[in-house]
């Protein structure tokens, strides 16, 4: 193994780092200065690089992207006495292992530089490149099935129904019926008929003529006509309107419609493919969807599956998408261990695909290292098997970019949680739910009769007691209670003098 590399002007900081290396039998080489680190490159190269950021002689930073230049995958470990947040930004957009504020805890320093070392390791035994991606991933009998029903369809241009969970990729299965279609060199037009309100919905299918009502300063083609000879794609079709599902059955019906306040027929040389996460013999029984349609779309039914149907594909999937996050990110792409791969295949994914790439995504900007462990994965699959009940279960769900564990960079698991009512922060265990029944009445009364500032007024008190707390618990000792509370020094002596403590 290479030596790990220590870059700091300060002696005491090298001394010490020397010394528990050495107990763990890690070949240590140290600088005092990015010069001679820059000038060393030339010759070798370390396993691990821990570099200060403030040195006389140059910056850590612009060390780091000097030797991310050289060694894309070496991993690099930050660590300052300056513990603010452009440093921190700094270390990691410069693509740092991960950043260390001092002072730190010395074993801690040390299972951080371990933790490099070992991915140094997986990096230089793994040589993983991102194979040719299919359009559609599934080696689950459930997929195959539907793999087989899009060839079969491939010549036809007969209307299709697809049905399945939200999040399940109903539009990437219309749009390979598309692409393998006698229409493939059409328009493919996807609307989703729930999100666009009603009194826009039936311009937006149809477009209108100008001065069709107010605001129609121009003439505008609807979805059917920028569909003309290829495919219009209905998702959510359970959720249409009623009447406008009767001008749908007309169009499936006669061909023909009319724009909004127009009175020529217009000729519509479409294939329509609708999609719909309900159960539309229901709606049909219960009144709200019409019969006639339902029979009209349902010419040809797909199920998609769920993806807890198909374990079986999580894995290809989830390394599709660390692939594909990572090209979009412009880093390397993340693995998962075996035993955090164990748990993303366990968990349930209420929100199906979907939620397993915001996972991914999420991984991709959160996680640490490149070999995602079972302490990188957010808290919701720690307890894998969870359901879309769970209550952190949104930070999964949304679609889009997926936010942050609650923990922040925290590993999960650091605070024992328990249970709290559907909708409310969990509360740690030990306390109870006065305070924050006391906090809510206080907080309604300041806000009824209009104080202003509430909630700076509110967490200055808040923050206040905290530390003095924390600083009659220590005897004053300031490190020792920023450690108990879980911020740093520099944050505990701002918020002092901020909140005239001293």
């Amino acid at each position: 193994m290479k030596p790990i590399w220590i870059v700091d002007d300060d002696q005491s900081i090298r001394f010490v780092l020397e010394k528990a290396l050495a107990r763990e039998e890690l070949p240590v080489r140290s600088f005092t200065n990015p010069r001679d680190v820059l000038a060393a490159l030339d010759e070798d190269s370390p396993q691990v690089l821990v570099s200060d950021i403030r040195m006389p002689g140059g910056s850590g930073i612009d060390l780091l992207a000097r030797v991310k230049e050289r060694f894309p995958a070496l991993p690099v470990i930050i660590m300052t006495a300056y513990s603010d947040l452009d440093s921190a930004v700094s270390a990691f957009q410069g693509g740092a292992f991960e950043y260390l504020p001092k002072p730190f805890d010395l074993p801690k320093a040390v299972e951080l530089i371990r933790r490099a070392v070992d991915e140094s390791l997986r990096e230089e035994s793994v040589d993983e490149q991102a194979p040719e991606v299919p359009e559609m991933l599934g080696q689950a009998p459930a997929m195959q099935d539907v793999f087989r029903a899009i060839g079969r369809l491939s010549q036809s241009n007969v209307t299709v129904m697809i049905t399945g969970e939200s999040g399940s990729g109903k539009e990437l299965v219309a749009r390979a019926l598309h692409k393998h279609s006698p229409r493939a060199n059409g328009m493919f037009v996807a609307i989703n008929t729930a999100a666009i309100p009603k009194d826009l919905l039936e311009s937006e299918l149809f477009g209108h003529e100008r001065g069709a009502f107010t605001g129609a300063q121009a003439t505008r083609r609807g979805r059917f006509e920028q569909a003309e000879g290829g495919t219009l794609f209905l998702d959510e079709i359970g959720d249409m309107p009623f009447d406008l599902q009767t001008r749908l059955l007309r169009v499936l019906s006669d061909g023909q419609f009319y724009r909004v306040g127009g009175h020529q027929p217009l000729k519509a040389n479409v294939r329509v493919i609708a999609a719909t996460h309900q159960n539309l013999e229901e709606r049909v029984r219960d009144g709200v969807f019409r019969e006639d349609l339902f029979h009209r779309l349902n010419v040809i039914r797909l199920r998609l599956p769920p993806l807890r149907e198909r374990r079986e594909d999580i894995a290809g999937l989830a390394r599709h998408f660390l692939q594909r996050s990572a090209k979009e990110l412009g880093v390397e792409p993340k693995r998962l261990s075996d035993a955090a791969l164990q748990q993303v295949v366990q968990f349930d994914y209420p929100g199906n695909v979907r939620q397993l790439e915001n996972l991914c995504h999420w991984l991709t900007v959160m996680a640490p290292a490149q070999m995602v462990d079972p302490k990188d994965l957010p808290p919701e699959l720690m307890g894998a098997g969870a359901t879309a009940g769970s209550p952190s279960i949104a930070h999964l769900n949304a679609s889009g970019v997926p936010a942050a564990a609650p923990a922040g960079l925290a590993p999960a698991g650091d605070l024992s949680l328990s249970a709290a009512p559907v909708g409310s922060a969990p509360v740690p265990v030990g306390l109870t739910q006065t305070w924050l029944a006391d906090l809510e009445r206080d907080a309604r009364a300041l806000l009824e009769r209009g104080q202003p500032d509430v909630w700076d007024h509110l967490t200055r008190l808040f923050e206040g007691r905290l530390i003095q707390t924390a600083l009659t618990m220590t005897k004053g000792r300031r490190i020792e209670a920023a450690h108990k509370l879980g911020i740093g020094r520099n944050t505990i002596t701002r918020k002092i003098q901020e909140l005239g403590l001293e």
